[in-house]
């Protein structure tokens, strides 16, 4: 395979998967970066001269095996680790030549992040996890608790501010998280693995977010192993021994509809199940009203 252009210096260009009002500058701007570990006697190349370029409104999806460099990249991106040779712009800034109080500074402003793992506080509140980053920001009470309702109103949770973790399934956990990521306006949410921990349904809807987030003009940039969730962007990088192997841009599969069908079939599903054991009708017809209400790890 060809060895493709330097994005940094000839732009991948835009296409109808970009979304309406993209912008021309790019927000993640990296060039011949290199990430090299070194573990006792061993020296591990995690990225080999990596040249990426996202454009503000994008919605890229990362893949790659175990030990592609995704993880490291993703690392990089968050401005959690600094390269060990090339040049990354972030928003414009050149995060190599940031202190740590500088890098956190634009992080803060530039970026929202979305874990596998929800990471929430399990004794506090929807409403207090979303708060966290304002608090840390210092930003008074009553603005804190205005901007964490909007946000969780955002994403569907207006009526869940109250709950803890233990109290909301695992979509609803991701959802507070993503409120999370949104509560301080950032200019780009990246999500490593956001549904790695979620059932087929419930991923399709944290999908249908991330879409409308998308469409709305943040730049999304998911880590991904699993094809089908990167089916839902319009750009897929894949990486590879610590190298991007292929970056191809492709028309996003719509969310919203697929969710209709994964819907649909679980109610097919179910009404085959009662039709074959008439006298357990009602047990499926609870069943398919649980799993619709959030139980289960659902939405």
């Amino acid at each position: 395979m060809a060895k493709p252009a330097s994005p940094s210096k000839s732009p991948p260009p835009s296409s109808s998967s970009d979304a309406p009002g993209a912008a021309a500058a790019p927000v993640i701007d990296i060039e011949k970066v290199t990430k090299t570990y070194q573990t006792g006697d061993v020296t591990v190349q995690a990225l080999r001269g990596v040249d990426l370029v996202i454009q503000t409104g994008e919605f890229v999806a990362v893949m790659g095996a175990s030990g592609s460099g995704k993880s490291t990249l993703m690392n990089i991106l968050g401005g959690l680790d600094y390269p060990t040779t090339g040049e990354y712009r972030l928003d414009g800034e050149p995060i190599s030549r940031l202190d740590s109080d500088g890098l956190a500074g634009i992080r803060n402003r530039t970026l929202g992040f979305v874990f596998q793992s929800f990471n929430l506080l399990s004794r506090t509140t929807a409403l207090e996890n979303v708060e966290l980053p304002l608090l840390y920001a210092d930003v008074p009470a009553r603005e804190r608790h205005k901007l964490a309702l909007e946000s969780l109103t955002r994403v569907g949770l207006a009526d869940r501010v109250e709950h803890h973790p233990n109290q909301m399934s695992g979509g609803q956990q991701q959802r507070v998280a993503i409120a999370r990521a949104l509560v301080t306006h950032p200019k780009v949410i990246l999500a490593d693995e956001p549904t790695g921990n979620l059932d087929s349904e419930t991923s399709i809807e944290v999908m249908t977010l991330f879409q409308e987030l998308w469409r709305a003009g943040i730049t999304i940039v998911v880590v991904t192993h699993e094809p089908d969730v990167a089916a839902f962007a319009g750009r897929v990088v894949m990486m590879k021994d610590g190298k991007v192997k292929s970056d191809r841009r492709q028309e996003p599969r719509d969310a919203r509809q697929a969710l209709a069908q994964a819907v649909a079939l679980r109610q097919r599903e179910v009404a085959e199940e009662a039709a074959e054991a008439p006298g357990a009708a009602n047990d499926a017809a609870a069943k398919d009203g649980a799993a619709h209400n959030g139980e289960g790890g659902r939405l």
